[in-house]
């Protein structure tokens, strides 16, 4: 099969993931998308805004009856700092036949050379790029040995988690930027609000 892994905090899910790991899935012929949120991105000093079982409860939540997408704890199970490397190695010796893809967008991947043993993780599986809006591509030499990369043109979808936290801040509607059961949930448990008039704007 091929199979494609989405890594992030998802903190929270939005539709602009959504769209590259439908994009991915169309342009390359993937089986499936499995979506890998993180316990704690090496690259992002402060933590998740959301506990890990909050924010495995939204992805769930935004998965909903979409049969090809799926959702994969490994990373939180494993606990701390979230090496893509050691995901790496697992899903290599969970599918040992299989054509697998890790999906970035073009900001990671300006930041490849960064990550903990990039090379070895080159060797394990290949990269699928998604293009995002106001991103440039990277340069075709990255000069990392093995890297495969396959570019993949996305949708103009450009949306962050930390435009979503700093929307529940101000009181402002998190409609039309995740999936309805997403909004429902952030707004019956209050998370990332500061205060009780916070509630009522959301769900307006």
């Amino acid at each position: 099969m091929k199979l494609g892994f989405l890594g992030g905090s998802f903190d929270p899910v939005h539709h602009g993931h959504l769209l590259a790991a439908q994009d991915v899935m169309e342009g390359l012929g993937l089986d499936k998308v499995i979506f890998v949120p993180s316990a704690q991105s090496p690259l992002k000093e402060n933590e998740p805004g959301l506990g890990a079982e909050h924010r495995l409860e939204l992805l769930a939540l935004a998965l909903e009856g979409v049969a090809r997408f799926e959702v994969s704890a490994m990373e939180i199970e494993r606990g701390g700092v979230s090496y893509t490397v050691e995901t790496a190695r697992r899903l290599r010796e969970l599918y040992p036949e299989d054509e697998l893809y890790w999906i970035i967008g073009a900001d990671q991947a300006a930041k490849l050379s960064q990550w903990c043993r990039i090379e070895e993780i080159a060797r394990l599986l290949s990269f699928a790029l998604v293009g995002r809006p106001g991103s440039r591509s990277p340069d075709s030499d990255l000069r990392i040995a093995g890297l495969r990369m396959h570019c993949i043109e996305g949708h103009a979808c450009d949306i962050s988690s930390s435009e979503l936290r700093a929307r529940v801040r101000s009181g402002r509607s998190l409609h039309f930027f995740t999936p309805a059961r997403v909004v429902a949930r952030i707004v019956e448990k209050g998370w990332y609000r500061k205060n009780e008039a916070v509630l009522s704007l959301l769900d307006e």
